[in-house]
């Protein structure tokens, strides 16, 4: 059989590096697109680094941007790739509110860039390629859960009301050029390479300071959030599952339970062995949205019906990865 090329865009970051794993382990050729640096922006992806130079590489990277179209296009038509993962975004919630434009552009018009660059390849090259979008529970916002791929869109900040923009022109280009372009509606997804202005890794890595005697204090903003939190890795393979099937739809991903950041908070600071939270938190308004997202929780009857997917990693074994993980790294 022939090899499968898959392009990756978001591959430096921590679903781009477990689906690269993912798709390698399965023989793939990937391709991923990374923004210019000064300083090394690859950590998560070193271990699967092979040197060009080496017989028969399978890990391919190009220098890109999800705000230039050119190059976009050009990446394209150079890798002649099968599939398309689009996972670049700026997908920080808060930071969204404080850069609303730029957010916009790479989240919401990054990927309306690339459905256009596969239209015009199909059209050149008569050669199908299908399109995977990251969508987000953020674009739920407000709406009551449990939520599912039918529940109303009602986003409650920048980075969900972008990622809407994203999902509607995924859902256009299949309506209106036949592509085979599929949503993947995530929520919370975590794991040890968590970015770490993210609330799950900012509290981990502030416990790992905390036991080494480095910090005393961890500052974080609204305790009361509900959130459906999930292994990044198994949610990776939901994506590809996605693109394996015979028509493209929409498909929501997580775990169908509840969590508030309290909880998260407790578990892990009982699993470090530091007792009471309370000692070592403190409140700064400063970490409020100026809009919240209250309670997300995921109805996943259509994956688990059509995908055969279901998640295997259960909330306190999540936090116990992420926990220890920091602890350890720190160590090193």
């Amino acid at each position: 059989m022939k090899k499968k090329i898959a392009l990756i865009t978001g591959i430096t970051g921590q679903d781009g590096s477990y689906l690269a794993e993912f798709l390698l382990k399965k023989g793939y050729e990937v391709h991923g697109i990374v923004r210019r640096a000064s300083t090394f922006n690859t950590a998560r992806i070193n271990h699967l680094y092979q040197d060009p130079h080496d017989k028969n590489p399978k890990l391919f990277l190009h220098y890109g941007d999800l705000a230039d179209a050119g190059t976009i296009r050009k990446i394209i038509y150079q890798v002649n790739p099968d599939e398309i993962y689009n996972l670049g975004a700026q997908s920080h919630v808060k930071v969204s509110f404080e850069i609303p434009e730029y957010t916009m552009d790479i989240t919401g018009n990054g990927a309306l860039r690339v459905l256009e660059a596969i239209r015009d390849f199909q059209n050149d090259t008569g050669k199908k390629v299908k399109f995977y979008q990251a969508s987000s529970s953020e674009m739920f916002g407000s709406s009551p859960p449990p939520q599912n791929e039918k529940t109303p869109l009602s986003p409650q900040s920048p980075y969900g009301a972008a990622k809407i923009f994203a999902y509607n022109m995924t859902n256009l280009y299949r309506e209106a050029y036949g592509l085979f372009a599929v949503n993947g509606i995530l929520f919370n997804h975590e794991s040890e390479r968590r970015g770490e202005t993210f609330v799950t890794r900012k509290i981990t890595r502030g416990i790992a300071h905390i036991k080494a005697g480095l910090d005393k204090k961890l500052y974080l903003g609204n305790l009361n959030t509900k959130r459906d939190w999930g292994y990044a890795p198994e949610y990776m393979e939901a994506a590809w599952l996605m693109m394996q099937q015979p028509k493209p739809d929409d498909y929501v991903i997580g775990t169908g339970e509840t969590h508030t950041v309290k909880e998260f908070l407790e578990l892990a600071f009982k699993e470090a062995g530091l007792g009471n939270w309370k000692k070592y938190v403190e409140i700064d308004p400063q970490y409020y949205r100026p809009a919240e997202v209250n309670y997300l929780v995921a109805d996943i009857r259509k994956a688990r019906k059509i995908l055969k997917w279901q998640p295997k990693t259960k909330f306190k074994d999540l936090v116990k990865i992420m926990v220890w993980n920091d602890i350890n790294e720190l160590k090193k």
